[in-house]
């Protein structure tokens, strides 16, 4: 039975997509909804994205951040407003047309995302220079009208905080963008132990009415880029649109300067891709909502459920769960590596005995005897531990996997034979990265920080470089 639950997943060298579905559902994360794409995510995907929300959050009020929530509805005229903004998202709007059998005088559109509301309270609370910063998040639904869907990484309703800020001044408004995804960067790399790339988007790629758009992507096992979360810096232009202007000290009326930022329940799929293998989810324990399956061997014997219910009591600085369900010790190790569970204690008469346990690692499947006196102990070291190693090797996966391109013949021909990220000179003409798009499949993922010449000369035209991109294929 226990070899039938694994053999259900498909190698994810086979095909990759299957492979993620399996998880998916096997490990019981989302199932498909009865209406097409919308994804009913069960308690198993609820609980790792409740610990995301956790430490973001935690992470967020230590910055200043105070929560609020808007309406779920935005009247037509007010999207309009911005008309990059609106242009922007029309295709994916879904729209409310009658109330009950009532028409509506003016359609509303289900909020694919809340800047224009935003803007419409900050243009009513903001004053004077006193009433500012305002950094404000909401913890919410957003719906956009997607033709194609996959569980997590792009559904028509999907979960996330979506933070929307108003300064005073440029220089505010910009370092909180940056500060932003500097939060989302280490939350990925110390929380979910996924590395990432950090860098500005191209203009082509930004958010719609933002004067700069910042991201981090990671790698997936397959070699493609997954945009896990952006913060982008809006300037004064909403505030114009929206008229959201201040009395500065100097008692002159001035235009507030905006961001806003966001990430989904797209970092679970991110987490699944990153970490996951053939037998199962993956995951850091950190973000594991149970760090430890206490598996009974033998469970029937005299002892041994009372003695794993003592070692969940002895266990109880971690999040442990104890299976005392009547399927075969096996059909539990499959269950528990399916469901990603970061370590498993197995006991039974003869480790009892031996005053014993055997703990055994989901990433590596090393099992390590240990005696019952030290057990509390060894989880506490193994959880550092493990989240370190996972990190480093998604790191190694990444880094293996990143390569450099100085002609477009060279960028075409690894696009072709070598998944992952590619390192390529660019001039900053729109017309090289559609060129780009079109004959390599590729799209810009971000130009980075960190500052790198391969050549002077852009790798599609030959003319005068200005930056290095990072391109992939994308989910």
């Amino acid at each position: 039975m226990a070899n039938n639950f694994v053999e259900s997943i498909t190698d994810m060298e086979v095909d990759f997509a299957q492979w993620y579905t399996d998880i998916v559902k096997k490990a019981e994360l989302a199932d498909y909804s009865g209406i097409k794409g919308c994804m009913v995510i069960r308690p198993a995907g609820y609980a790792i994205w409740e610990n995301i929300q956790k430490e973001l959050d935690r992470r967020f009020k230590e910055t200043g951040v105070e929560n609020c929530y808007l309406p779920m509805f935005i009247p037509e005229g007010l999207l309009n407003k911005e008309k990059d903004h609106v242009a922007g998202f029309a295709p994916e709007v879904a729209w409310v047309t009658h109330g009950g059998s009532e028409p509506l005088q003016e359609r509303m559109c289900v909020r694919p995302t809340s800047e224009t509301l935003f803007c419409d309270l900050y243009a009513h609370i903001v004053q004077s220079y006193r009433d500012l910063p305002k950094v404000y998040n909401q913890w919410c639904s957003v719906v956009r009208w997607e033709k194609t869907t996959r569980p997590f990484l792009r559904s028509m309703e999907f979960l996330w905080q979506e933070g929307h800020t108003a300064h005073a001044t440029a220089k505010e408004a910009e370092e909180r963008t940056i500060q932003m995804l500097n939060i989302y960067t280490k939350f990925c790399e110390e929380f979910l132990a996924i590395p990432m790339i950090c860098g500005r988007k191209t203009d082509k790629e930004k958010f719609a009415g933002a004067e700069a758009t910042y991201t981090i992507e990671a790698l997936m096992h397959d070699g493609k880029a997954l945009q896990s979360g952006t913060s982008h810096n809006f300037g004064d232009g909403f505030a114009k649109a929206f008229n959201i202007q201040y009395t500065d000290k100097e008692n002159k009326l001035q235009y507030v300067h905006q961001t806003s930022w966001g990430v989904s329940t797209r970092l679970i799929g991110a987490v699944i891709m990153v970490h996951g293998d053939n037998s199962g989810l993956v995951l850091p324990p950190l973000l594991a909502p149970v760090q430890v399956a206490i598996i009974p061997i033998q469970q029937k014997k005299e002892g041994v459920l009372t003695k794993a219910y003592e070692l969940k009591e002895k266990l109880s600085a971690f999040r442990v769960k104890v299976d005392d369900s009547d399927k075969s010790p096996g059909f539990k190790f499959a269950e528990q590596e399916i469901r990603g569970i970061p370590f498993r204690v197995e006991i039974g008469p003869k480790d009892i005995a031996n005053n014993q346990a055997v703990i055994v690692r989901r990433d590596t499947r090393e099992k390590i005897v240990v005696s019952l006196d030290e057990l509390e102990e060894t989880i506490a070291k193994l959880i550092p531990l493990m989240q370190k190693e996972m990190l480093a090797r998604a790191r190694a996966h990444r880094d293996a996997h990143t390569y450099s391109a100085v002609t477009m013949q060279q960028l075409k021909e690894t696009a072709e034979t070598k998944p992952g990220f590619i390192k390529a000179m660019w001039c900053g003409d729109v017309a090289c990265e559609e060129k780009i798009k079109e004959e390599a499949g590729l799209s810009s993922r971000c130009m980075p920080f960190a500052n790198e010449t391969l050549s002077e000369t852009c790798v599609c035209c030959g003319k005068k470089a200005k930056a290095l991109v990072y391109w992939g294929k994308a989910y």
